[in-house]
């Protein structure tokens, strides 16, 4: 089930991206022709929006994509405090309930037919659902599928802009890969995986692992032939989550810690009982037919002897 999970959270980014870089129509060179909703939709309001900041105000197109980052990360703040807070309290849950859990777990390993261990994990399930447990609640991939449509437009953005391909933003040309952003961008979003596993159990930064790097790679796997500028983009989009899951972490996880723990106290674990296995009665024949059939039988033989 966990790895059916992230596979499908990894597709489901993968996805979206290749449909949206097909819904912008190109060249034989990649270059948007100007063609499709997704162009229309996005890429041109952002390549006026980049080039208002840049130009209007002065900010060179660097700075522009930096304000752009911001301006998207705090339209979106809401959802990833959400986000985060549900992860948090599963978590919390997880946490209070390991001792019961851990014994349905050790009777599921122990399980000595299909039966035993299906009857287990129906137990667990129970206790999951007696208990409130969402072992699919606080998925943090959903601010990172919305910013999809923004990478893809910004992608094409940083194409037909004119300027930005020109650019120089602290020795980086803005219009080619960088592999300095890409690093940086992979680092800021492995820094920021590692905070938020900050006062995590062992069990849970077990658990949480794979999700550690699965999201750092993804990006650099995003951001390895794409121009800086958009790079630029996920570089300070990681920086800025760094810091939120350190906020969240440090003023609102003691928050959720005591609301669970006064939770369970008003409301105490409730253990799902075991099914007792019924023991098969066993078929004994009475001795009375026993004898029956035996005495008739020896006096066959006997006759005919």
């Amino acid at each position: 089930m966990k790895n059916l999970k992230r596979w499908m959270i990894g597709s489901s980014l993968f996805g979206m991206l290749i449909f949206l870089s097909g819904c912008v129509k190109t060249d034989s060179t990649g270059a948007p022709t100007g063609e499709g909703f997704v162009y229309n939709l996005l890429v041109k309001p952002m390549s006026h929006l980049i080039t208002f900041f840049a130009e209007n105000w002065g900010l060179g197109f660097g700075w522009s994509i930096i304000l752009l980052t911001m301006i998207v990360r705090l339209i979106i703040l809401p959802l990833g405090l959400s986000q985060m807070k549900k992860s948090m309290i599963q978590q919390e849950k997880m946490a209070a309930i390991k001792p019961h859990m851990d014994v349905i777990n050790e009777r599921m390993k122990t399980a000595t037919s299909p039966e035993e261990k299906m009857a287990a994990q129906q137990e667990l399930q129970q206790f999951y659902k007696d208990n409130d447990i969402n072992i699919m609640g606080g998925m943090g991939c959903l601010p990172l599928l919305i910013q999809m449509p923004i990478f893809t437009a910004l992608f094409f953005a940083a194409k037909v802009t004119p300027g930005i391909s020109e650019s120089v933003f602290f020795g980086i040309n803005l219009g080619k890969p960088s592999l300095i952003l890409v690093a940086l961008a992979g680092i800021s979003y492995f820094l920021q995986s590692y905070i938020s596993m900050i006062g995590m159990s062992d069990e849970q930064k077990k658990q949480m692992r794979m999700m550690t790097y699965m999201s750092p790679l993804m990006i650099i796997f995003f951001s390895f032939r794409a121009p800086a500028g958009v790079t630029l983009y996920w570089v300070i989009g990681g920086i800025f989550s760094c810091i939120q899951s350190l906020i969240t972490n440090l003023y609102h996880k003691p928050k959720v810690k005591q609301e669970i723990a006064e939770h369970f106290e008003k409301n105490p674990v409730k253990v799902v009982k075991p099914a007792v296995k019924p023991t098969p009665a066993k078929q004994n024949t009475p001795k009375n037919k026993i004898n029956a059939n035996t005495g008739g039988r020896n006096q066959g033989k006997q006759n005919k002897k």
